[in-house]
């Protein structure tokens, strides 16, 4: 069995393999904001070959005083803008923001667990 992945306080743990044959399912669906702070966005446009300025104009959009990485409807998922469907995955991954690392430990979840098992394939109970 894979090493799973724990994090103190929520009620499961997180088996990274599944990730591979997911499809990505937490990169797309209902409509949601992922916020990135001024540092990711640096880290982000950099990672991109572009300015800071260039990139908020392509990839963001502003959500009252925070900037949420923006959505491309597909279908009737909304999708990351930088999730890759012909790879199932982050087209920025090394680079991709605390939010989207921290999945699926979102304190969101810590008592939504059976919403969280049919989004994610990795989640198992602690």
């Amino acid at each position: 069995m894979q090493d799973l992945v724990h994090k103190e306080g929520y009620p499961y743990a997180f088996d990274a393999s599944a990730c591979a044959a997911c499809g990505g399912r937490c990169c797309t669906g209902e409509s949601g904001n992922i916020f990135v702070t001024y540092q990711e966005i640096r880290a982000l446009a950099l990672f991109l070959g572009l300015s800071d300025d260039d990139f908020k104009e392509r990839y963001l959009e502003k959500r009252g005083y925070k900037y949420s990485l923006k959505e491309k409807l597909v279908d009737e998922s909304y999708d990351c803008i930088f999730y890759d469907r012909t790879h199932n995955g982050c087209s920025v991954y090394k680079a991709r923001p605390l939010q989207c690392r921290a999945f699926p430990f979102w304190d969101h979840y810590k008592t939504r667990v059976d919403e969280l098992k049919q989004e994610c394939p990795g989640i198992i109970d602690a």
